[in-house]
C-alpha cells in the first residue's frame, strides 16, 4: 500500500495512528497478497497525490473503484487511456457537453481535472476484482470521511459535488458556509434521467469559483491522438 507524501500527510497524520487504520492497513495488505485487487497498490492514493489539500477547489465523491480489469487508477469515475469509457462517465461527458459545450473526448482519464484542483475521491479506495463494494466497511469510509472534514475546514471556497444518495449522505459533515454544495442524482444509466441531466454542475461550480475570485476549472478533457 503506497504512502501519501504531500500536505495531505500532515492533515491526515492523526488517522494513521488510529486503531481502525492499523486494522485497515493489515486487511488491505493481506487482500493484495492473496487476491486480485484494484486499483494497483501504488495508485490507491492517487486522488491525494494529484490534488494536494492546498489546491482543492472542487470535490467530486464516488463510491468505490471500478472492479473491471485495467479500469481503476485511484480517481473516482476515471479510467486509464485505452480503457472503454464506463457508462456513468459517458453520461458525465454528455452533461458536460450540454452544460459548457465541451467536446466529448475519446478516453476516460480525468487526470487533467485532478491536476487543477478537482479532488476525485471514492469513499472506499480499493475493491476485489469483479466484486463491487467488496471492501465496503473495512475502514476506508472512516479515512475518507476524515479527508472530507479536512477539506470542509479549509478557510476558502470549495465546491462539493454530491451525485447520488451515498455521496449526499456526506452533506451532514459539511458545515463551512464558505463552500457550495451541489446535489443531483447519480450519473449512472439507472438514475441519470431523474435529474442528473440538466443539473449543470460544471458551470455552477465555475460561476461560484469566479465570483469568489478563484480561477475556474477548465473542464475540457483533451482528446488523445
Amino acid at each position: 500500500m503506497g504512502a501519501i507524501q504531500n500536505d495531505w500527510l500532515l492533515a491526515l497524520q492523526g488517522e494513521f495512528r488510529q486503531p481502525y487504520y492499523k486494522k485497515l492497513f493489515q486487511t488491505v495488505n493481506e487482500e493484495y497478497r492473496t487476491r486480485k485487487i484494484f486499483p494497483p497498490s501504488n495508485d490507491i492514493f492517487n486522488a491525494f497525490h494529484l490534488t494536494p489539500l492546498k489546491d482543492v477547489k472542487v470535490v467530486i465523491l464516488g463510491q468505490d473503484p471500478y472492479h473491471g480489469d485495467g479500469q481503476a487508477h485511484g480517481l473516482c469515475f476515471s479510467v486509464r487511456p485505452g480503457v472503454d469509457i464506463p457508462p456513468s462517465l459517458v453520461n458525465i461527458y454528455k452533461e458536460l457537453h450540454d452544460d459548457l459545450g465541451c467536446t466529448i473526448p475519446n478516453h476516460g482519464c480525468l487526470t487533467k481535472w485532478a491536476r487543477q484542483g478537482v479532488l476525485l475521491l471514492n469513499t472506499v479506495l480499493t475493491v476485489r476484482a469483479h466484486q463491487a463494494n467488496s471492501h465496503k466497511g473495512i475502514g476506508w469510509e472512516e479515512f475518507t470521511d476524515a479527508a472530507i472534514r479536512q477539506v470542509d475546514k479549509q478557510d476558502r471556497p470549495v465546491v462539493f459535488i454530491l451525485w447520488g444518495r451515498p455521496a449526499q449522505m456526506k452533506r451532514a459533515m459539511l458545515h463551512n458556509p464558505k463552500h457550495l454544495i451541489l446535489e443531483a442524482p447519480h450519473p449512472s444509466p439507472l438514475s441519470a434521467y431523474r435529474g442528473f441531466f440538466g443539473s449543470r454542475p460544471f458551470s455552477q461550480a465555475n460561476r461560484f469559483l469566479e465570483a469568489q475570485g478563484v480561477a475556474p476549472i477548465d473542464w475540457q478533457i483533451d482528446p488523445i491522438e
